[in-house]
């Protein structure tokens, strides 16, 4: 009697086992200062998203946060800058589609068929200290626009900037003068992560 109770109890917890370990395998968390494969693999679809740049190094730091909050508000998510279930299963849906598209467009042939400049980009925010809320353009200051010198990018046209996606000139600033270029975020903390980067933007369309 002992045996077959003995018995019945093993087979319970074996299907108890095995009915619940794929569910844990299949969930990820990856939020600030954490370091592993599960952050390797987010990086991965950010950077192949356009959301982040350089390389997947497995630490969540400043950066990958902020390409994780641009990604959850630019999919309707909140955007709290920590990758859980439901920002990890957008994030692979948006991979496969692009993957699975009959004629995908190839983002990096659209790119280069803009014209490439070298750039001076600074992070800014409207809550920076001595920030207003407005563009020169009377548009608000968000993620998605740029503050350039006129005479160098004229205001209105369309760039790419890898690692942040797609923005339109909208602002000016009396300190940009050249091939300089403020990039907005919605955060002061976004824009202090990006901070100040020499980088390779795309001239998709000048107005």
């Amino acid at each position: 009697m002992i045996k077959s109770k003995m018995g019945v109890f093993l087979l319970t917890f074996s299907l108890v086992f095995l009915l619940t370990v794929p569910v844990f395998a299949a969930g990820i968390l990856v939020k600030d200062g954490m370091q592993g494969n599960d952050v390797k693999k987010v990086q991965s679809l950010l950077i192949e998203q356009g959301y982040l740049k350089g390389s997947a190094d497995g630490v969540c730091g400043p950066l990958t946060v902020a390409a994780i909050r641009a990604f959850q508000k630019a999919n309707s998510l909140l955007a709290d800058g920590v990758c859980g279930a439901q920002t990890y299963k957008k994030l692979q849906q948006k991979q496969t589609i692009a993957s699975a598209a009959a004629a995908p467009v190839n983002k990096e042939e659209m790119i280069h068929k803009g014209e490439a400049v070298y750039v001076s980009a600074t992070g800014y925010s409207a809550f920076d200290p001595g920030n207003g809320s407005r563009t020169a353009s009377g548009t608000p200051v968000r993620h998605g626009e740029i503050a350039v010198d006129p005479t160098f990018i004229p205001l209105g046209s369309r760039v790419y900037i890898p690692g942040y996606g797609e923005a339109v000139a909208e602002d000016i600033g009396w300190g940009i003068k050249g091939n300089a270029i403020d990039v907005a975020f919605d955060t002061h903390e976004e824009a202090l992560a990006f901070g100040r980067q020499d980088i390779e933007i795309y001239i998709l369309e000048y107005a």
